[in-house]
């Protein structure tokens, strides 16, 4: 029997026994799962209520705790990114202990349990972005339109290009590595940025529709620049006609959906009407979402935008007010989840300047961080016919990088374009934008605007109306 055989026939008897093992191994899986979501949820909650109490945004404690349970610090959320193993994980420790654990099959429990996590953070942005959506105004986002165009268009070229010609001129960086790292800088978060003008009671603001529309085109435009600098990095040339995919796809999709809304709503309205059983609005309002954030995912977009469409194109239908309402308790669950990984994917050990390798990467760091606020900020002197308008909070609210660099940087280090100094100066960058981002957010707005709320015991403060007009 050739070796050839020989493998095959032992791949094919293994096949059963492999399945038996996930088989066996599925029970101990959920209780992972259930075990991190307790973690997740304790943390994100008490988390909330410090940031809360000492007048900072809650999605800044929900970060700072995910650090705190994360990488960083206590190991209880972790992730194998970055080579950590079962044995990194005080979860996992603790179920070996319980279920007395082989080695290989603590491994394969800790990779399905990660994947479940990572999954359920996935979701819980795509919750975020379809209640952004809901929560904001397609008519007040359409009348800001073309400041959103500007001022997106202007936070992706100004960092883009200071930061690449920089890193070459001043750091000697070759081509290559230097537009990674530029193109780390053109990311908005829109997830969190939007989370704290909700938080704020600004999201229906002039200057919440400019952030929010021009962080959603931030990711289109971050979307094609990563294609690009990917191609780039596996051949050392533009797949040309990617971008231009990428580019047509993008704009149908966006524009579309919007011109789309009118007969997207009648239907709506008519399925509603015609459904008598529990969840007859909230069921068929996340059909549309979740398949809006498929149709994104699908044309190789983001599936974040779809889902933010989505909430665009229910935001005018009749049952909006009861949507929204219906909407916020999923929220509340799934949308810690993704907050908590954030900040526990973070891991702050290439702060430290005692370790040899990190010390390079501290000056390159500092140049990017400068680079990627600055960018940002100016982004804010870039909106015209708005004398009144807080520019400087527009420039804020578009500096936090989030999961959306922590993206770039993991492509770059998969690809090997990127050497360690440079990997630890985007992640550092990453970090700080993400973290200076909600209090500097909340100091460049004020007190949080608020209404009075149905429930005495309600410490959130309410949204401003959605039929509030553009001054």
């Amino acid at each position: 029997m050739t070796n050839l055989s020989t493998e095959m026939l032992s791949l094919i008897t293994s096949i059963p026994f492999l399945a038996t093992v996930e088989a066996e191994n599925a029970p101990i899986v959920l209780s992972g799962v259930l075990l991190s979501l307790v973690v997740i949820y304790l943390a994100s909650k008490l988390g909330a209520e410090v940031a809360k109490n000492f007048d900072f945004p809650p999605v800044l404690g929900e970060l700072v705790a995910g650090v705190i349970v994360g990488v960083s610090a206590l190991h209880l959320i972790i992730f194998p990114e970055g080579g950590l193993t079962s044995a990194d994980s005080v979860i996992m420790t603790i179920l070996q202990w319980i279920n007395h654990l082989s080695p290989t099959n603590l491994a394969s429990v800790f990779a399905s349990q990660s994947e479940v996590i990572s999954v359920l953070a996935e979701l819980g942005v795509i919750v975020l972005l379809f209640e952004i959506g809901l929560e904001s105004d397609l008519r007040q986002l359409k009348e800001v339109g073309y400041q959103a165009v500007v001022v997106a268009c202007v936070g992706v070229v100004v960092p883009f290009a200071a930061g690449t010609v920089g890193l070459m001129m001043l750091f000697h960086t070759p081509a290559i590595p230097a537009i990674f790292a530029g193109a780390a800088l053109t990311a908005t978060s829109i997830g969190i940025t939007s989370k704290v003008l909700s938080e704020l009671g600004r999201l229906t603001s002039k200057e919440g529709q400019i952030i929010v529309g021009a962080a959603v085109i931030d990711d289109v435009l971050g979307i094609i620049v990563l294609a690009v600098v990917a191609s780039l990095a596996k051949t050392g040339e533009i797949d040309v006609s990617n971008v231009i995919y990428l580019i047509v796809s993008a704009t149908v999709f966006l524009i579309g959906s919007i011109l789309l809304a009118g007969i997207f709503n009648k239907t709506f309205a008519a399925v509603v009407d015609t459904l008598k059983t529990r969840g007859n609005i909230v069921i068929p309002a996340f059909i549309f979402a979740f398949f809006m954030a498929f149709l994104g995912n699908a044309i190789h977009l983001e599936a974040i935008l779809g889902a933010f469409a989505a909430g665009l194109v229910l935001d005018e239908s009749d049952a909006r007010n009861e949507l929204d309402e219906l909407v916020k308790p999923i929220a509340d669950l799934l949308v810690p989840i993704f907050f908590v990984t954030v900040g526990a994917r973070a891991d702050l050990s290439v702060l430290n300047p005692a370790i040899p390798e990190n010390r390079a990467g501290l000056l390159i760091a500092i140049f990017l961080v400068l680079v990627a606020i600055l960018g940002k900020l100016v982004t804010g002197w870039a909106v015209f016919g708005q004398p009144e308008i807080n520019r400087i909070a527009i420039g804020i609210g578009m500096i936090p990088r989030g999961e959306v660099g922590l993206v770039f940087a993991g492509i770059g280090s998969a690809s090997g374009v990127l050497d360690k100094p440079l990997e630890v100066s985007i992640i550092i960058m990453v970090i700080l934008t993400t973290f200076l981002a909600p209090p500097f957010l909340r100091i460049a707005f004020g007190n949080p605007i608020e209404t009075p709320t149905t429930g005495e015991n309600n410490p959130e403060p309410a949204l401003v109306e959605k039929s509030q007009p553009i001054p």
